[in-house]
């Protein structure tokens, strides 16, 4: 008997009770209803195509946004909602914002600051490519279920182990959140507020406790499973087929992205 560790309901409008699935945005749309392997082949061959663009290619950048922001459209998928998420690239800008100060070599001066014109150029390409990497991964989380993901990994041929440490990762990191959360409750409830640099010492005895917590309930589970008839395996049940038109559907923005770079090169 296979066990299936993410325990999802089989209906397509249960949004899921992950982490990940808590980014799935159920709609009735072309996008959402793309095979989930297809999306993920046609998302990573348009990063690749991001990453292969020279930075100085500022109008093929903008050209590439205009398409992401259109499937973002197609998918239903919100401004606010985008916008949002693309919050988790902050710590990216503040990288690329100390660039043009540290690289060495010939310094212009822009708004009174010395900036290095290979550094500005440098920044530029890796915000570019890092707003558009995240914009791919949140489009592609917003119309695919973690299910739907595991299904497609399987389907690539990607090798087993790694598909039961994802879907591990997808069920559990909720389950850690969730402890945590409590950790913070009974914490506050006695009284605990972190005022200063003193207080680590208690944050940090939590996260220890965290940590033991989390590898005894995951032994405990993985017993449970074990007891249950559960062999390594799976039960994705991924029958579902593709058509050539939806192949061509999903490598449509990767292939608008390579014509675009090549008309720019040229």
């Amino acid at each position: 008997m296979n066990l299936d560790p993410i325990q999802l309901d089989r209906s397509k409008h249960v949004h899921g009770h992950n982490l990940i699935d808590h980014l799935y945005i159920h709609e009735h749309t072309k996008i959402h209803d793309l095979p989930a392997h297809l999306k993920v082949v046609g998302a990573l061959c348009f990063i690749f195509v991001v990453v292969a663009t020279p930075a100085r290619d500022i109008q093929v950048f903008f050209a590439y946004l205009v398409i992401l922001l259109s499937i973002a459209r197609l998918a239903r998928l919100k401004f606010r909602t985008l916008a949002k998420r693309m919050l988790i690239e902050i710590p990216f800008v503040f990288f690329a914002i100390l660039i043009p100060f540290a690289t060495p070599g010939e310094k212009i001066q822009v708004l009174g600051l010395q900036l290095s014109p290979d550094g500005l150029w440098v920044a530029f390409g890796i915000l570019a490519k890092s707003t558009l990497g995240v914009m791919v991964s949140i489009i592609l989380s917003a119309s695919t279920s973690s299910r739907e993901l595991l299904a497609s990994l399987e389907k690539l041929r990607v090798p087993a182990t790694l598909i039961q440490i994802t879907s591990f990762m997808f069920r559990y990191t909720a389950v850690v959140l969730d402890e945590m959360n409590r950790m913070k409750i009974a914490r506050i409830s006695r009284g605990f507020e972190p005022r200063g640099i003193l207080d680590w010492r208690i944050l940090g005895q939590s996260i220890g406790a965290l940590f033991i917590r989390s590898y005894e309930r995951g032994e405990r589970v993985h017993l449970a499973m074990l007891s249950r008839g559960y062999d390594g395996n799976l039960s994705l049940n991924n029958s579902s087929k593709s058509s050539r038109k939806q192949k061509f559907t999903a490598l449509v923005p990767a292939l608008s992205a390579l014509t675009l770079l090549t008309i720019a090169r040229l």
